[in-house]
């Protein structure tokens, strides 16, 4: 196969000759290749034009189904966003095919992480165009000045590319743990998120990028642990069914100062994600230092489609002043914040074991409140959490009964519930999914309804429909219908969640009213039309549902 390279800056435009497979000639601005787990190799390239993919094409090393898994992919991505493009799944591209034998399956997810890939490469590369344009697109630019005119990727910055792609396709979703503050407990908050997460079953790992002050290891009684290489591969150090790295197992002693400028930080970064074998995870907890210089900058441009962040302070004021700029890094650089922690909520007794308010309480979930963004939950200060961080045990293994693990039990239930996107579905949820939800491979939805339709207004409406699904097999089992409790404050999220509600669709909540939700571990879907409860959970099962505005965020 032939490569000839041509354009400007960051978006150079790749034409590549003849491929099988591909048909005619295309240029792309959007690239990936992607060696799935049976040693079938599928290539893809985008054309992307006026925000929307105008052809797709691609390659396979794989057999009839991998063409057809490949052709389909190609096909479903055509005129899409390449946001959108994303969040192409397997079970998208089976269904699309009306199935394929069990022994065959992999070609579809190969087909949907390979274009989920070239849609990164292509947003990765208008990104950067913007950073350095001051966020025009190159090749819109005029300015003659502009370093980046006339620039194109070498091959081996192509290869590296595309390598940092395929690593990233294989891990479903990536949080980010933030804080403006140090000395908050972010790092034990990182920590126990990763262990509770992989001992929901997950599979997790743990990436470390506080490059000056790397304190996983020691949390995880890891810092005699030493990293190898296997095929020209960082192989992570392993704890139980958790994958590490931290650049503490680089150090030839744990006093060793680590004297960096941002470059090099960025450039390790990029290794841990690019060169690590981290495999196929279902999370990816990345642990950042205080504030918000190099190192989460550096997350956020290299993984433009993290999920989130979950950002830790402490009740005081002091504190939470500092944390309110992480909020705004992540408004600034498009980062989801998936909610706020607040650490030492209270100090926990040793004798009595009542709560003292040490530093204050619940200032975290009032800056959360005021900046309009979710509450997790508060995690009380204990003596017994200090002395397992000392002794590299995690808190929530080793003392799963405490109250602080009770409290990162809650926690982690809304990043659980990560496979549901606001307003639509990155994929129907799996059977082993639905069964941690509501047993039995089955799971409850709820939407509140007036005159047979959706209400718009949530918190006063007066009947709820309650709808039991298969998600699995994408069928309604049955609907009830329930008139809904007295109007109080707070009242809702309690109700639905003693009926085993996972899932509620409404046509607009605030963002208060989501955050007690999403304590309870059930998902808001908000914006969604004014339909009729079962055709709002057939599109919610398809991953066909729609949104539009909050009608009532307030």
């Amino acid at each position: 196969m032939s490569e000839l390279y041509a354009g400007f800056g960051n978006e150079a435009l790749m034409r590549f000759t003849d491929p099988p497979h591909m048909g005619p000639l295309i240029e792309a601005n959007g690239h990936a290749r992607i060696t799935g787990p049976c040693g079938d190799t599928m290539e893809f390239w985008l054309q992307v034009a006026d925000g929307r993919i105008r052809k797709a094409g691609f390659t396979t090393t794989g057999c009839g189904a991998s063409r057809a898994c490949g052709s389909m992919a190609a096909e479903m991505a055509i005129g899409r966003d390449p946001r959108d493009a994303m969040r192409i799944a397997q079970l998208e591209v089976l269904e699309a095919l009306g199935g394929l034998p069990e022994d065959h399956r992999h070609c579809a997810l190969l087909a949907a992480n390979t274009v989920k890939a070239a849609a990164e490469d292509y947003l990765a590369r208008t990104t950067a165009s913007a950073q350095v344009c001051g966020n025009r697109t190159c090749g819109t630019c005029d300015d003659a000045s502009c370093a980046q005119r006339g620039k194109d990727l070498t091959p081996e910055e192509a290869e590296d590319e595309r390598a940092l792609h395929e690593r990233l396709a294989r891990i479903r979703h990536t949080i980010v743990v933030l804080s403006g503050k140090g000395g908050v407990g972010k790092s034990t908050v990182a920590v126990n998120l990763a262990v509770a997460l992989m001992l929901a079953g997950k599979r997790v790992g743990l990436l470390d990028i506080d490059v000056h002050g790397p304190s996983v290891p020691r949390m995880l009684n890891l810092q005699n642990s030493r990293i190898e290489v296997e095929d020209r591969m960082i192989v992570p150090v392993e704890v139980g069914d958790l994958k590490v790295m931290s650049i503490g197992f680089l150090l030839h002693h744990p006093n060793d100062a680590v004297i960096w400028r941002g470059p090099m930080k960025m450039g390790v970064i990029r290794q841990f994600l690019k060169d690590v074998a981290w495999g196929d995870l279902d999370y990816l907890i990345i642990d950042s230092p205080p504030g918000t210089g190099d190192e989460p900058l550096s997350v956020c441009q290299l993984i433009p489609r993290a999920d989130g962040a979950v950002i830790v302070t402490t009740p005081q004021e002091v504190a939470l002043s500092d944390v309110r700029k992480s909020v705004t890094f992540c408004h600034q650089v498009n980062l989801r914040v998936l909610g706020v922690v607040e650490n030492m909520s209270g100090l926990v007794c040793p004798k009595c074991g009542e709560v003292l308010d040490l530093f204050g309480k619940g200032g975290g979930e009032r800056m959360a409140e005021e900046m309009g963004v979710p509450f997790l939950g508060a995690v009380p200060l204990d003596p017994r959490v200090v002395r397992a961080c000392d002794d590299g045990r995690p808190y929530v293994h080793h003392d799963a009964h405490g109250e602080t693990a009770k409290a990162f039990a809650r926690i982690v239930k809304p990043l659980l519930a990560l496979s549901f996107e606001d307003g639509a579905v990155k994929s129907a949820p799996t059977s082993s999914e639905t069964q941690t939800q509501g047993g039995n491979g089955t799971m409850r939805v709820a939407i509140p309804v007036a005159e047979g339709k959706l209400a718009m207004h949530f918190g006063h409406c007066e009947q709820f429909a309650v709808v039991e699904v298969d998600a699995e097999k994408k069928q309604i089992i049955k609907t009830e219908v329930l008139d809904a409790p007295p109007h109080e404050p707070g009242l809702l999220p309690r109700w639905l969640a003693e009926r085993d509600v996972k899932v509620v669709i409404a046509g607009g909540m605030g963002q208060r009213a989501q955050s007690l939700f999403a304590q309870r571990g059930i998902k808001v879907l908000v914006g969604a039309p004014a339909e009729a409860p079962n055709k709002l959970v057939t599109d919610f099962l398809s991953g066909t549902l729609k949104s539009g505005q909050n009608v009532c965020d307030h």
